[in-house]
């Protein structure tokens, strides 16, 4: 849409506000409401400034004013207002000089984007991430200066079997039990679809398919069709809001964190990719899984620097608990066709060439997705420019393999201190076309040692208690 579109837009839907949003550095949208009346073709080229100090990890007090700009191509009617509202995405720029501001996770997609079309190896880079979540219907935390704890509920929950519900019906998934029977153990059938057709038919996202997941407790996953970077990363946004709110409203209560329950199965954000150049799929050939060359080359990219976007595609503490050996989560580095135990799968699908791509396993929906969708292609990229090899595929169940077969097959980051160590020592492939800045590294690693890390780090876990306690 132009701008004087997007005016008749919401003229013709009647809308009585507009709601400017961006995303901060760590992930979280952000919004501000105005009447309709504000809106004037101007405003897409003026925007509306800002105090940039009071989002996390932008500007400081003495230069915090910054301005966001909306983007008419991204204006819809929001599905749970109860005015209606038309909601435009924003980029951030410099309210002097109209520059993008480097650490607006939007501006370093698209500048990812222009880069990839700057080197001439292909012109889109498509994205499919499978983000999982819970659904729960009671959430409660604190942490005190003498206390800490969580509790986390949920009728579906394995521990509820026991509890007088008056009556208790049972039908709750057993522990990695929830794949995926049908109704009524599978008890969110009808809010899955609901926020399903919220997305595919009121935002205009296509939708492929919803389900029930692995975990007890409410564990599921609605998959989007795949799209290019930066819209694939507008689109997750919307994705989290409409699970959020939808659940929300019928009482519940919607997580992505990647690891909130103890013995089963974490969320991950499996992320199929693949690169094309003048509408022709650069990854189908005749190598190992029906891959070209540049595919395997773009495996190696992402093998080779695969600690250093953990850093963003895994970026909090609660993501180790997920990517953790021996268990199911793929955290060991090497590529198989079909082998679900491997960090990057080759999914086999049917003989188009268009169906050709890769899965990468080690992601979780906890990330902000244009910054970690721009550092797997920026990696894939590396690994094709500079003909990385991934080595020969593990076609093996991986967690089977003894010891001294697995010594040269190398892990994930065991910890987000490792990732952001793998970060501060391998970042140079992400420089490349300024996509990122040394400016945005260096303050999401000192954001995330000093907000995440050492507050997680200086307090006592409550499991410790069990442990030492009485020692």
């Amino acid at each position: 849409m132009t701008p004087k579109e997007v005016l008749k837009f919401a003229e013709k839907h009647g809308a009585k506000m507009v709601d400017f949003r961006f995303i901060d550095f760590p992930g979280i949208w952000q919004h501000i409401s105005m009447p309709i009346s504000r809106l004037t073709e101007d405003i897409f080229t003026e925007g509306y400034a800002f105090d940039g100090s009071s989002i996390r990890g932008w500007q400081p007090i003495h230069a915090s004013d910054m301005a966001y700009v909306p983007d008419p191509k991204t204006a819809k009617m929001d599905p749970f207002f109860e005015v209606p509202t038309l909601v435009l995405l924003c980029d951030i720029v410099d309210p002097i000089t109209y520059q993008p501001y480097s650490r607006d996770p939007r501006n370093i997609a698209k500048k990812a984007e222009a880069y990839l079309r700057q080197t001439g190896v292909a012109d889109t880079c498509f994205f499919g991430p499978e983000a999982e979540f819970f659904i729960f219907d009671d959430i409660r935390f604190d942490s005190t200066i003498n206390s800490g704890y969580y509790f986390i509920d949920s009728v579906e929950g394995r521990w509820n079997s026991g509890r007088e519900e008056f009556p208790n019906l049972g039908y709750k998934p057993a522990n990695k039990g929830g794949y995926f029977p049908v109704p009524p153990v599978d008890s969110l059938q009808d809010i899955r679809t609901e926020m399903t057709l919220i997305l595919h038919e009121q935002l205009g996202i296509p939708m492929e398919a919803q389900h029930h997941e692995v975990a007890t407790g409410g564990q599921c996953e609605i998959d989007m069709v795949f799209s290019t970077l930066t819209d694939m990363a507008d689109k997750l946004c919307w994705y989290k809001y409409v699970i959020k709110n939808v659940a929300r409203k019928h009482g519940k209560t919607a997580t992505f964190m990647p690891k909130p329950l103890y013995g089963d199965n974490g969320s991950g954000m499996h992320c199929h990719q693949s690169l094309w150049k003048t509408e022709k799929p650069l990854f189908a050939g005749d190598k190992y899984g029906g891959l070209s060359e540049a595919a395997l080359y773009y495996i190696g990219g992402i093998l080779k620097h695969a600690s250093a976007i953990c850093a963003f595609s895994n970026p909090g503490t609660n993501s180790y608990k997920r990517l953790v050996p021996g268990f199911e989560a793929p955290v060991n580095l090497a590529y198989s066709s079909r082998n679900r135990s491997a960090a990057i799968r080759i999914p086999i699908g049917t003989s188009s060439p268009k169906s050709r791509r890769l899965e990468f396993r080690t992601p979780d929906p906890s990330c902000n997705p244009y910054i970690a969708f721009a550092a797997m292609m920026m990696a894939g990229l590396d690994g094709i420019v500079n003909k990385i090899n991934p080595g020969d595929p593990l076609d093996k169940d991986i967690y089977s393999l003894s010891p001294e077969e697995l010594k040269d097959v190398p892990s994930a980051p065991g910890s987000l201190e490792q990732a952001l160590g793998a970060l501060r020592k391998d970042h140079d492939f992400l420089l490349k076309g300024d996509v990122f800045t040394r400016d945005v590294i260096d303050m999401w690693i000192e954001w995330k040692t000093e907000n995440e890390i050492n507050p997680v780090r200086l307090r006592p876990h409550p499991y410790e208690f069990s442990l030492y306690f009485d020692i």
